[in-house]
Formats: structure tokens, sequence, C-alpha cells
């Protein structure tokens, strides 16, 4: 069962990982960090989260790779994922939602929208 409350923040700034983290603890869940695609790969396969944010450009892989992993592994294939990137153009928008993503948000975005967003597809204890 995946969805321990808490939700894991894929991006490679620290300063905006730490700020998208007290998002997710405003919206009512727990912060994990992961700066990368690989540390990333291994949190979620190690516990699984309610929801992962993740953004497309990382150091390693992109987004777009972690995403299709995600959806490929039957531990984590549905649990949902936010891409949260400052990519907005209509291509990389079609590319997430192909891969898996549950929704697209682009950067520089509006907390309240990200807060919805998280309450809507994490699925509540």
């Amino acid at each position: 069962m995946h969805g321990n409350g808490d939700i894991l923040v894929v991006e490679d700034d620290s300063v905006l990982n730490e700020l998208l983290g007290a998002y997710v603890q405003l919206a009512g869940f727990q912060y994990r960090p992961a700066r990368d695609a690989e540390s990333a790969l291994r949190e979620v396969q190690s516990r699984p989260p309610a929801l992962v944010i993740l953004d497309l450009m990382l150091p390693d892989l992109d987004g777009f790779e972690v995403c299709r992993r995600l959806r490929a592994s039957p531990a984590t294939a549905k649990v949902p994922i936010l891409m949260l990137t400052a990519l907005n153009t209509p291509e990389s928008r079609r590319r997430g939602l192909e891969c898996g993503a549950s929704e697209y948000l682009t950067k520089p975005f509006d907390p309240d929208t990200l807060i919805e967003a998280i309450r809507r597809h994490a699925p509540r204890r």
C-alpha cells in the first residue's frame, strides 16, 4: 500500500526543494527530499510515497525518464506524479502526460494551485 502520508519532492535546487517541502507540509503531508533522479528512484523503491513532485531538469536523468521508470515498476505504478517544471511548451506538457504524470504544473507556480493539486492527487491516510 502506498501513501505513507509522505510526499517525495524531486528537485535539484535545494532552496526550491525546501520551499516545496513547506507547501507539502501545509497540505498536511510529510516531506521527503531528493535532489536527483537516482536517489529519487532509490527512495520510492524503498518506501513508495503518497505522491511524487517531480522536476524535469535534473542533473542525471530527466524527469520524463524518472516518470517512465516509476510507471514501469509494479511498486510505484499507481503513485501519483505531479510534474513541476520551467518547461512550459505544449510538447513538454504532452510528453509529461504521455509518460504518466497525473498533472503538469509550470514554474513559477502559484502555491495555492500546488497545494490544491497535492490534496487532489495524494491519497489521505
